[in-house]
């Protein structure tokens, strides 16, 4: 039994003895340091490891504190980027050919320079409709208007207006359903007789030149009046082979007695017209008309106030140089009959059928070439009082609209 107890707990002997077994002092100590080392280093690896999370917190807690305190727009989102620049303008044809606004702000120096260029090349590169420039050299408002709009209407693209007021300080309302809305010029003083009404129609002249389409040019004032409707005077005008300057040969003293000698050699006796200021030309005579710089300036210093250079500078200047496309007599009718400074005026007990007709019907003229054509397609001098009966009896005795 003693045998069979032993052998069964031989482990546990064992361990017992190896536990009470004394240690060597060497192991002992190999134990201890060892011990000891991975002590310390733990200790050092914790500390690190804690240091090192710290910083990165403290780095990052740092770096957005800046940010929020030093550059905080920096956290708002930035702009959208500016749009892309538009392309360039195409500079085509169009462009060039588009006319200034009437009311614009050249000089008469920079008007009359821009007006005068012509092409050389007399084909035309793009469809164009012709039309005929109507220029109003005004003392105030066109008073006839009612009569004109009536006249006008329905030939939108065959005509262009242009209104010149000889007061330019006069304050003109117009309707802005008018066709002379907007129509306005800009304009100077002009006094009758003095050489500044040269100045009023070369102005006309030159802004209406500004538009390419416009190919004949009719100086008109407040007191004309239409004697035919527009489709007869747009073809008669059109299919004219000549300009219409009413240009004549005067002795006397409202003639030849106007002239001064200064003027020569420019301009001799003999050269010296008279005629009526209200023209018609093409555009070619408009042209050489704003470009003139060499008779103008010997009427500018010679022929002022007695002279009353509108009744001389065109009948001499284009009998001097352009005699041979020229008429030699004027489209608007006025009676000078009466005599004195002024033509008769006509009121509104002188409207009538009969005295319309007459005016119409004067048959005694040269066109193109050929006897008992019309001669006048305007008339003057016609008070406002007579609008009314103008405007009972013209549209139907002219046959306007149709």
């Amino acid at each position: 039994m003693k045998n069979n107890h032993n052998n069964q707990n031989p482990s546990i002997t064992t361990l017992f003895k190896l536990f009470n077994a004394p240690l060597h002092i060497s192991n002992m100590l190999s134990l201890m340091l060892f011990f000891i080392f991975g002590l310390c280093f733990g200790i050092i690896l914790t500390f690190q490891l804690k240091n090192v999370s710290f910083n990165l917190q403290f780095t990052q807690f740092t770096h957005f504190s800046n940010t929020t305190i030093a550059d905080v727009s920096n956290l708002v989102p930035p702009p959208p980027p500016p749009p892309p620049p538009p392309p360039p303008a195409k500079v085509g044809l169009r462009n060039y050919l588009k006319a200034p606004e009437p009311m614009h702000d050249m000089t008469d120096e920079e008007l009359l320079w821009r007006a005068s260029m012509t092409p050389k090349v007399k084909e035309y590169p793009y469809d164009r409709t012709p039309k005929v420039a109507f220029m109003f050299l005004t003392r105030g408002p066109v008073v006839l208007s009612e009569l004109w709009e009536r006249f006008f209407k329905g030939y939108d693209g065959l005509f262009t207006i242009y209104v010149h007021g000889s007061d330019s300080s006069a304050n003109v309302t117009v309707p802005e359903d008018s066709v002379f809305y907007g129509r306005r010029i800009p304009s100077k003083d002009v006094e009758w007789g003095k050489v500044n009404m040269i100045e009023a129609e070369r102005r006309l002249l030159a802004n209406a030149l500004l538009d390419f389409s416009n190919q004949r040019f009719v100086l008109l004032s407040e007191a004309c009046i239409p004697l035919f409707n527009f489709s007869t005077i747009y073809t008669y005008l059109m299919n004219s082979q000549h300009n219409f300057v009413e240009s004549y040969d005067l002795e006397g003293p409202v003639g030849r007695g106007r002239y001064s000698p200064k003027m020569a050699p420019t301009i001799d006796i003999e050269e010296w017209r008279k005629g009526s200021q209200w023209f018609e030309m093409d555009r070619d005579l408009a042209i050489e008309v704003i470009s003139d710089k060499m008779y103008f300036s010997v009427f500018y210093d010679f022929c002022d106030g007695d002279c009353y250079s509108d009744e001389h500078y065109l009948p001499t200047f284009v009998t001097k140089k352009f005699g041979e496309t020229n008429s030699n007599r004027t489209l608007t009718f006025v009676d000078w009959a009466k005599g004195g400074p002024h033509p008769t005026k006509y009121t509104r007990n002188d409207v009538t059928p009969e005295f319309l007709e007459k005016l119409r019907n004067d048959r005694s003229c040269e066109y193109n070439g050929k006897q008992n054509q019309i001669c006048h397609l305007f008339a003057r001098k016609f008070t406002p009082h007579a609008l009314d009966r103008l405007l009972r009896i013209a549209p139907k005795l002219m046959q306007f609209n149709l």
